[in-house]
Order: C-alpha cells, then structure tokens, then sequence
C-alpha cells in the first residue's frame, strides 16, 4: 500500500510539473487566465486530490472508531460539544453587525442572516481559540506545580 500511494504521488507531481508549462502569463488578463487549459487541468487535479484526502479520512477515521474502544463515545461527546459551542456562538451573534445597504452599494449581495452566520463562525473560532488557550495555560500550569 505505501508503495502504492508512494508511487501515485510520484506521478501527480509530474503531472503538475507539466501542466506548470500551460500556465497563462503573469501579465494575462483575469478572464482569460482563468479559462487556459493549464488553469482548469490544476483545478482538476486540486479537486482530485482534495477528493481523496476527504474520502481517505472520513473512511480510516470511521474504521479507527469502530476498532477502539470507547471511541464512538468520545466521537459523539466531542460533536455534542461543537454543536453546543456552535449554539453559543449564533446566540451570541446579531447579524447587524455591518450595514447592508452599504454592501448592497458596492454589489455585495449579502442577507441578515448571512451575516448572522458569519458572526458565528467568528464567534465559533474566538471561543474555541480561548478553549485551548486556556487547556495550554492550565496544562502548563499543572505540569510547573506538581514537580
């Protein structure tokens, strides 16, 4: 099996490495740099190996959840805790955070609630990065007191 990937590696970087030589100019215009063929076939094969990575890990990640023990618990406490954390983080949000007009005025077309669910995620990302900020201070904390 490593061999296998070893090999299909090999191969894909070759084929970027060719495809480098299709690439529009530097000085080409957006429109038509986007549609070369060098542009798509990368696309393509960005698509492909985001494709793999994704099937990969769903795959071995259920196959290590069923042969641990105790992991399909851990699994479904670690989803509840994002889904709690997810519904913090859109209480918390407003969704009049930005003006809308002055979006609609510069061709944003953009919702209340899409801003809502922007907030969220920021609001999501700020309190998970407080979470582990706060595990790495007590951790370190707990290590340099009990020596």
């Amino acid at each position: 099996m490593h061999k296998i990937v070893k090999i299909g590696l090999i191969v894909i970087s070759i084929i970027a490495f060719i495809l480098l030589f299709f690439m529009p100019d530097g000085d080409a215009p957006m429109e038509v740099a986007l549609e070369s063929g060098g542009i798509s076939a990368m696309f393509g094969l960005a698509y492909l190996l985001l494709a793999v990575s994704v099937i990969s890990t769903i795959i071995f990640g259920l196959k290590n959840l069923g042969s641990t023990k105790g992991g399909l618990k851990k699994a479904l406490f670690g989803i509840g805790g994002l889904l709690v954390v997810l519904g913090i983080a859109y209480g918390l949000s407003s969704g009049t955070d930005i003006s809308i007009e002055a979006m609609a005025n510069k061709n944003i077309d953009i919702t209340e609630s899409g801003v809502k669910r922007v907030g969220a995620g920021i609001n999501m990302f700020a309190i998970l990065l407080l979470v582990a900020v706060g595990l790495i201070a007590w951790g370190a904390i707990k290590n340099a007191t009990s020596k």
